[in-house]
């Protein structure tokens, strides 16, 4: 299991091979502190707010909301654990140049392949990712699945409950602030004023094991949506961000789908005896 030392730096045994471990330790925590830290606290200036709620070990799931793309790498850049993305199955695949080069690079920073699918493809392609939490490692998830087209939060997908209550681990909401990229200097791509809000871990034990109960999986993405929307003050629309850009691409509103809350008006399934 990779551990961490208190400032966010890996142990000595952190670089040991793993058969199943996607990517060196080393190459992870040098392209962090050598480039992609450095490089964005001085251009940028993120604030960090919570990140101590952040156990500094064992398997855990950080669920965010999705602005935008850099918030893939603005994250692991500021937050002081390793951490795995589940990536679109397409960015492994291609024979150009680029598109190897792209996969090695992927997999070196611990990237995994997701194939978004669905049906059993799909399912089988969470496999990989739920060895992230066997390792004990950290695994990092946008619940809505795509980013969002107005900035609203939309509803969460629930292959992270399945995660979470399939290994019973903790998920802990970040809230992604005023991380939409704009126009900078020279028409480079700029962030204003980034901040990266921490939430208190969020346990779901009373609900272990039972990773096939739609309304049990219904209820902890609910809940895990809704820690988000109060850590951003985000609106929430109670429908798929994929739909979404759908509705807007053909002019439709949405905000008869608006709701106080996810999963407003339900009431939560009986946990286990």
């Amino acid at each position: 299991m990779t551990t961490q030392g208190r400032a966010g730096r890996p142990a000595a045994d952190s670089t040991a091979p793993s058969t199943d471990d996607p990517g060196p330790a080393w190459f992870y925590w040098g392209v962090k502190w050598m480039f992609g830290r450095p490089l964005i606290r001085t251009l940028f200036r993120p604030v960090v707010i919570g990140a101590e709620l952040i156990p500094e070990e064992g398997p855990i799931i950080l669920a965010a909301n999705h602005v935008d793309a850099g918030e893939t790498v603005l994250g692991p850049a500021m937050l002081r654990r390793r951490m795995t993305f589940p990536a679109k199955r397409e960015l492994f695949e291609g024979r150009r140049p680029a598109d190897l080069i792209r996969s090695v690079f992927l997999r070196l920073i611990r990237q995994v392949p997701l194939d978004r699918s669905g049906g059993q493809a799909s399912a089988d392609g969470m496999g990989e990712v739920g060895r992230v939490l066997s390792r004990g490692d950290v695994l990092a998830m946008f619940p809505e699945g795509t980013r969002s087209p107005d900035g609203r939060l939309y509803k969460g997908h629930t292959g992270l409950a399945r995660l979470a209550l399939q290994f019973d681990v903790p998920v802990i909401p970040i809230g992604m602030v005023n991380t939409q990229l704009v126009r900078g200097p020279f028409g480079l791509p700029w962030y204003r004023h980034p901040k990266i809000v921490v939430g208190a871990p969020l346990r779901f034990s009373p609900y272990a094991g039972r990773s096939s109960n739609r309304d049990v999986l219904r209820y902890v993405t609910d809940e895990v949506m809704n820690a988000i929307m109060e850590l951003t003050g985000q609106t929430y629309v109670d429908m798929y961000g994929a739909g979404a850009k759908q509705a807007l691409a053909r002019g439709e509103s949405l905000d008869h789908r608006i709701l106080p809350r996810p999963g407003y008006g339900r009431v939560a399934p009986e946990a286990a005896a």
